[in-house]
C-alpha cells in the first residue's frame, strides 16, 4: 500500500516534531527540579490581558485553553478530513480502526476504574483513553521500512477516532457548571458557521472570525474552550477532489507547522514541568498511579487487539495489508503512549490539584515511556523480507 502524498507529509513531520516534544518535555523536567523551578512557575502564572470583557488570564490558562483550542482545531480538521475522503470515508476501511479505538478506549478506562472506583481519584477514569498522534507516529515513522504502510495508516487512523472519543468525553464528562445564555450564542455563532457552508462560502477569515467569538463564549460557557476549535473544524467546506485543494486542506496544511512545532512544544513545556518531591514518588504506587500506569501500558494493547479480533472474527474488517497480530500488538503498545491529551484530561480531572496533576503527569511519562519502548521493539524485530518494498 503506497502512502499518499498527505500521510508522507504528515508522517515526516510527525517524526520531527516528536523529537522536539521529547526535548521540550525533558528540558521541563530539569527547570522543575532545579532552582529556576520558582521563577518559571511564577512565569506561568503571570497575567495577560485585560479585565475588559472578562480576558485577563494567567499565560498557563492561554497556553491550555487558548492554543490548545488551535491544536483541537487542527484535529478537527484531520478529523472531517478522513470522514470525508480518507481512510475513515469507507467503512470497509474505516471499520477495524474505529473498533480498535472503542476498545483502546473501553479497556484502559474500565481498568481505572477499577484500581479507583471507591477513591477520590475516579474522576481520573478518561486519562488512559487517550493516544498521542504526534508521539506515537514519530516512533512508527522512526522504524522506517520494518512496519509496512497500511500499519502505519491504521494507527493513524486509531489515533483520530481516539482523538474524537477524548472530545466527546470532554465535552460531556469534564464541564461542572453551564452558563445557559453563553452556551446559546456559541449555538447562534455555530449556525452562522453552517449557513457559511451551506452557501458554499470559502475564505477561511469568515470562518477564523467567528469562530474567535465562538471560543469566547465557549469559555465563558462552562464547556472547554478547546471544544470550539473542534466545532469551527467541522464546519469548514472541503471535498473529495483529488485536483482541486478545499479550504479545509489549505488550512490544515498552514496549521500543522504552527501546531507541531510551537503548540505541542508550549504545552509539553509548561504542564511537564514535574518537581520530583518525596510525597510525590510515594504516590507512584497509589491507585491513581497503578490506573494510569495499568490503563495505557496494557489496556491499550488489550483493548485495541481484543476489538480488532472480535470485529475480524465477525467479518467487519480485516487486518492491514502485509500484518500479522504481531504487529497489532506492537502498535497497540504504540497507542498506549497517552502524553499530550492524558496530561490534559488530568488537568481536567484534577482541577487546582497539584498534587494529583503531578502524579498523573508522571504515572503518564511512564507508562509512554514503556508503552514506546516495548512497542518499537516489537515492530522492529519484524522481518524486513516480508514486506513490500
Amino acid at each position: 500500500m503506497e502512502l499518499s502524498k498527505y500521510f508522507q507529509k504528515f508522517f515526516h513531520s510527525s517524526k520531527t516534531s516528536g523529537i522536539l516534544l521529547i526535548l521540550c518535555v525533558f528540558l521541563s523536567l530539569i527547570i522543575a527540579n532545579t532552582s529556576s523551578a520558582e521563577g518559571f512557575q511564577n512565569f506561568l502564572d503571570t497575567k495577560i490581558g485585560t479585565e475588559i470583557f472578562h480576558l485577563n488570564y494567567s499565560l498557563s490558562v492561554w497556553i491550555n485553553d487558548g492554543l490548545m483550542a488551535i491544536f483541537f482545531l487542527l484535529v478537527g480538521l484531520e478529523i472531517k478530513r478522513e470522514l470525508v475522503e480518507g481512510e475513515l470515508s469507507d467503512i470497509k476501511k474505516a471499520s477495524l480502526p474505529i473498533f480498535a479505538a472503542i476498545g483502546g478506549m473501553l479497556i484502559p478506562a474500565l481498568i481505572f476504574i477499577a484500581f479507583n472506583h471507591s477513591t477520590d481519584y475516579k474522576n481520573g477514569w478518561a486519562i488512559p483513553m487517550a493516544t498521542d498522534i504526534a508521539f506515537s507516529l514519530a516512533i512508527i515513522s522512526l522504524l522506517g521500512k520494518s512496519v509496512p504502510n497500511s500499519l502505519k495508516i491504521f494507527l493513524s487512523a486509531l489515533a483520530i477516532v481516539d482523538d474524537l472519543g477524548a472530545i466527546i468525553v470532554i465535552a460531556l464528562f469534564y464541564t461542572d457548571t453551564i452558563d445557559w445564555l453563553s452556551l446559546g450564542v456559541c449555538g447562534g455563532i455555530t449556525l452562522l458557521l453552517i449557513i457559511l457552508n451551506k452557501l458554499k462560502v470559502t475564505k477561511i477569515i469568515f470562518y477564523l472570525v467567528p469562530g474567535l467569538f465562538l471560543w469566547y463564549f465557549m469559555h465563558h460557557s462552562g464547556i472547554h474552550a478547546t471544544i470550539a476549535g473542534v466545532i469551527l473544524a467541522f464546519t469548514i467546506p472541503t471535498n473529495v477532489s483529488d485536483t482541486e485543494i478545499s479550504p479545509l486542506e489549505k488550512l490544515e496544511e498552514q496549521l500543522h507547522i504552527p501546531v507541531s512545532f510551537f503548540i505541542m512544544p508550549i504545552f509539553a513545556l509548561a504542564n511537564t514541568n514535574i518537581t520530583f518531591q518525596a510525597e510525590v514518588l510515594d504516590h507512584f504506587v497509589s491507585p491513581l498511579s497503578l490506573g494510569i500506569i495499568f490503563g495505557l501500558f496494557a489496556g491499550k494493547v488489550l483493548g485495541i487487539n481484543l476489538f480488532s479480533f472480535l470485529a475480524i472474527r465477525f467479518k467487519l474488517g480485516e487486518l492491514p495489508a502485509f500484518s500479522a497480530w504481531k504487529e497489532m500488538i506492537g502498535a497497540g503498545f504504540l497507542a498506549g503512549i497517552g502524553f499530550t491529551m492524558s496530561i490534559f484530561v488530568s488537568l481536567l480531572a484534577f482541577p487546582g490539584n497539584i498534587e494529583n496533576q503531578d502524579i498523573s503527569k508522571i504515572s503518564i511519562l511512564f507508562a509512554s515511556v514503556l508503552s514506546g519502548i516495548v512497542g518499537f521493539i516489537i515492530l522492529k524485530t519484524k522481518k524486513k523480507s516480508s514486506l513490500p518494498v
